[in-house]
């Protein structure tokens, strides 16, 4: 997939692939159309971030999770 270009499938695809990553226990608050392209770039930075660790600590999930929050819309 080609997650050079800022569009709405591939924060969808972002996003979805980092609920799944993180586990993530309230997915409603992580829903794609709660993001805009207009954060592309730090949310494409999150998501190489996210998918590159093999293990994420519990503080760790908590900063990523803060820090997704803040790129919401």
């Amino acid at each position: 997939m080609d997650l050079t270009n800022p569009t709405t499938e591939n924060v969808t695809y972002m996003i979805e692939q980092i609920k799944e990553k993180l586990r993530m226990v309230n997915v409603d608050a992580m829903k794609a159309e709660n993001f805009s392209t207009s954060q592309y770039e730090d949310l494409h930075y999150m998501y190489k971030m996210v998918i590159k660790r093999k293990k994420i600590t519990p503080n760790e999930m908590q900063a990523i999770a803060a820090e997704l929050g803040s790129l919401r819309k």
